[in-house]
This record gives structure tokens, C-alpha cells and sequence, in this order.
């Protein structure tokens, strides 16, 4: 089995839950009592959503390729980095280690081609949703992505920041989901990507009227898979 390595702690809401499913991922497989081989490296999320909100993308970029250096001096024989909006500074990661990136986006991507989709909504912090990092790379996969207007961007990424990463989860702020989701399907979207990890702690398949892609989920059994290929015996 390989080890993974987990650039963890934005938030640790979603840290844990990458944590978990990877876990019970390798167990499901494995069987017995079989667990996943990894590391994590925990960053300040404080620290990260300050750089977010100044703008100082080099500065984490920084950060976090140090977390996958210290990761790949442990052991690691792969990154993955257990957030969506950080990835926007994923080429910095994968410049300063000589192992791969297992790049969330592109799990997602491959997950949406496969239920033979093209066009999707796509939630997560403001800066997933208006920038064109995760967008652009999902078009190079095939698939359009559609977001929120202002309004609905606005009210995703406060439920994120001022709820989800403190563990609260709210029933009216499922109802508002719903409803910015029910929207966009009206609109013509196939399906729904939960582009940061902390909203699958708040919507899931049986809260929508299309396909959910949980990237969380999909990244981590993608991580799985990799640390399970064959010819890496447990």
C-alpha cells in the first residue's frame, strides 16, 4: 500500500472527513482491519484565509508546497491537498515535489464525463465559483460548469465561512442551497458539483433532483486507488 500524503486544515472540518473516507475507503476494499497508510500536514486556516481575502496567492502557494515537501520527506508517494479553493495554487505544489499531485479537479471532471454529463453547477467559496482556475480546467475535461448569480454566489460562500467550517450546519441554510440549485436545473444544468468539501456536510444526492458530485468523496477514493494500484502489495 502507498502512502498518501494529506495537506490538511482548511478547514479541519473537511480534514476529518477526508481523513474518514479514506479510512473507511481502504477497510471497504481491504476488509478486516485495514487502514490508509498516510500523512497529514495541518496548516492555520486562519493563516490561508487571510492570503484568500489579501489577494496573496504566491504567499500560500508558498505555504502549502512547504506542507508537500515536509509530506514527501515523511514518506509520501503522493499529494493529496484536501481543499477545492486551494487548488488554485496547485502548480505550486507540484513544482516542489517529485511526487504527484492527485488534482481534484480532474477526479471531479473524469466522474462528471462518466455519467455522460457536460453541464453542471458548480458551488463552493467565492473564489472557486468566480475565478477561472477550476472552471477552465474543468472545460479542459469537457465540462461546462454553470455557478450562482451575485446574490447566490454571495450566500454559498457566507454559509461556507461563517457556518460550515465552524461545524454548523443549518436546515434553513439547506432549504437556500436547494433552492440556488433547483434554479440553475431549471436554467439547464444536468447535475452539481459541491466544489468545497464543507458543503457535502450540508447537501447530498437526496437533497437535489440531479446527479451530485462530491468532490471530497471522488478525491478520496481517488487517493485509494492510487495507494492500492496493483503491483503495491499491502
Amino acid at each position: 500500500m502507498k502512502k498518501i500524503g494529506l495537506i490538511g486544515g482548511m478547514s479541519w472540518e473537511s480534514s476529518a472527513l477526508y481523513y474518514r473516507l479514506i479510512n473507511e475507503r481502504v477497510r471497504d476494499r481491504l476488509g478486516g482491519l485495514h487502514s490508509a497508510r498516510c500523512v497529514m500536514g495541518s496548516v492555520d486556516f486562519a493563516e490561508v484565509e487571510r492570503m484568500q481575502t489579501a489577494g496573496e496567492w504566491a504567499a500560500a502557494g508558498g505555504l502549502l508546497a512547504e506542507e508537500a515537501r515536509s509530506l514527501e520527506a515523511a514518506g509520501a508517494e503522493a499529494i493529496v491537498l484536501c481543499t477545492n479553493t486551494m487548488h488554485k495554487v496547485a502548480s505550486d505544489i507540484e513544482s516542489a515535489v517529485g511526487v504527484p499531485l492527485l488534482h481534484l479537479v480532474d477526479v471531479t471532471g473524469e466522474a462528471v464525463n462518466d455519467a455522460g454529463l457536460s453541464k453542471v453547477v458548480l458551488l463552493g467559496t467565492r473564489f472557486t465559483m468566480e475565478e477561472q482556475f477550476y472552471r477552465e480546467r474543468m472545460e479542459a475535461n469537457g465540462v461546462q460548469t454553470v455557478v450562482p448569480d451575485a446574490g447566490g454566489r454571495a450566500t454559498v460562500d457566507r454559509v461556507i465561512y461563517e457556518e460550515l467550517v465552524l461545524g454548523i450546519v443549518s436546515d434553513e441554510s439547506r432549504r437556500e442551497f436547494q433552492r440556488i440549485i433547483e434554479g440553475l436545473i431549471t436554467a439547464g444544468a444536468e447535475g452539481v458539483i459541491l466544489g468545497c468539501t464543507e458543503i457535502e456536510l450540508l447537501v447530498g444526492e437526496s437533497d437535489v433532483t440531479v446527479p451530485v458530485f462530491a468532490s471530497t468523496a471522488l478525491h478520496a477514493a481517488a487517493a485509494v486507488d492510487f495507494a492500492l494500484a496493483e503491483g503495491h502489495p499491502v
